[in-house]
């Protein structure tokens, strides 16, 4: 993993924001290979399941985004699935960092797509 830089930080703090703003089970936040951020919830509406990356990656996309340098996911139990990798992969790549925390902020883990 690179340095952990403000950036990061700033990923974090918009993840924890989106899942707060709505009271969702968990957030997610992105920074493309522009710099360009952006963040989202899980969303759970009848027949709508979306995980907070799958939303967020969705967002960059259809923002024009074309390449992905991070991901955070916020949640106090967190299930990053398969499918999520395979969605930030065929986003961004391989090699993408997705960095899983707790809602206080604590780093659990750190996986690579």
């Amino acid at each position: 993993m690179s340095e952990w830089t403000e950036e990061d930080d700033k990923l974090v703090t918009l993840a924890r924001g989106a899942r707060a703003r709505v009271a969702a089970s968990s957030g997610a936040a992105l920074r493309d290979s522009t710099g360009r951020t952006y963040s989202a919830t899980n969303v759970s509406r009848g027949p709508l399941e979306m995980t907070a990356i799958e939303l967020v990656t969705g967002v960059a996309l259809s923002s024009g985004s074309t390449g992905i340098e991070a991901v955070v996911i916020v949640a106090d139990d967190v299930l990053v699935t398969t499918k999520d990798i395979d969605v930030i992969e065929a986003a961004g790549g391989v090699g993408v960092p997705v960095h899983v925390f707790d809602n206080s902020g604590t780093l659990l883990r750190t996986l690579y797509s």
